[in-house]
């Protein structure tokens, strides 16, 4: 399994231009392999990506996730190919519906067939990014297109996929998904098995499972179970986490929080790997009370990410 970090906002720590760049090149330092940047209400995500692929190498750099109703999947794969050429390659696009109250509370938009919107978005979405031309004609989207960016080949598309419907359509069509709030239990009886299923059943490769949950190496366990329930209390009202933390049997989204000294947190990773994760986003929190607990948690996030886990 690999070891990816949140940047900017996932990292609970937005930043302007110079601050995403420096966290960038520092998880590119620290070994990370990949970075991961949030797109809610701050800078766009695929343009933070592209900016922080500038000024770095070697690390994996992608969306977690893309607001798909929002933006035209032209206009998506567009702005998508323009961030992989400006990384050589080492972008990666994950996309998503958001929420109810976002799409229509917020943004005055319709939310009411988001399967049946994102089975035609990839529709669209895919054939521009993986030839430069679609032609598509359906309820929700009439496409006719072509894409020609220069340098910008084909990059991979994972979709936030909770859902049973869901997590096949993105196994058929896509190349994994990107999971939140997602407990150990539910990737190994739930998630995994049905998106590698219908992987296989449309002959595709296996996909990868991006696993992001909150993090934090501490010795001050109620503490941080009690900070996780308070930072990320939102996501247990959200209608798509909600079902996954039941499907988990879970009260909130402080039980799924991996935390515990740097052995608990390294065999809650181990056991995450076994459930069928291949990538875990990492979005390390504080803990009133431990000022270190953050750098703690990135040192052996760091440390896990060179050595490698399962």
């Amino acid at each position: 399994m690999e070891i990816g970090t949140g940047i900017g906002d996932f990292a609970g720590a937005p930043a302007g231009v110079d601050g995403l760049i420096a966290q960038a090149k520092r998880a590119e330092a620290d070994g990370f392999a990949s970075g991961w940047f949030a797109n809610i209400m701050g800078m766009d995500a695929i343009m933070a990506a592209a900016l922080c692929a500038r000024e770095t190498k070697r690390i994996e750099l992608g969306t977690a996730v893309m607001p798909t109703f929002p933006r035209h999947p032209h206009a998506m794969a567009q702005q998508a190919l323009s961030a992989q050429a400006i990384a050589g390659g080492r972008f990666t696009l994950g996309i998503g519906l958001s929420h109810q109250i976002v799409i229509e509370g917020m943004l005055g938009l319709s939310f009411a067939k988001p399967y049946s919107h994102m089975k035609e978005y990839l529709a669209v979405l895919g054939p521009l990014i993986r030839s430069g031309s679609v032609s598509h004609w359906g309820s929700e989207y009439r496409v006719n297109a072509q894409l020609a960016v220069p340098g910008g080949k084909p990059c991979a598309i994972l979709v936030a996929a909770l859902a049973p419907k869901m997590l096949a359509l993105t196994g058929r069509e896509a190349d994994g998904t990107i999971t939140w709030m997602t407990g150990p239990k539910t990737i190994r009886e739930h998630t995994a098995p049905r998106i590698r299923e219908a992987a296989a059943q449309a002959g595709r490769p296996a996909p990868r499972v991006v696993v992001g949950l909150p993090v934090a190496v501490t010795k001050d366990v109620a503490g941080a179970r009690a900070a996780a329930a308070q930072a990320f209390l939102v996501y247990g009202a959200l209608p798509s986490y909600r079902a996954m933390l039941d499907r988990e049997g879970v009260e909130g989204p402080a039980d799924v929080a991996m935390v515990g000294d740097e052995s608990a947190v390294g065999e809650q990773l181990r056991r995450l790997a076994e459930a069928g994760a291949t990538d875990f986003l990492a979005a390390p929190f504080a803990v009133p009370g431990d000022g270190d607990a953050v750098e703690r948690t990135r040192a052996l996030l760091a440390k896990l990410a060179r050595a490698g886990i399962g």
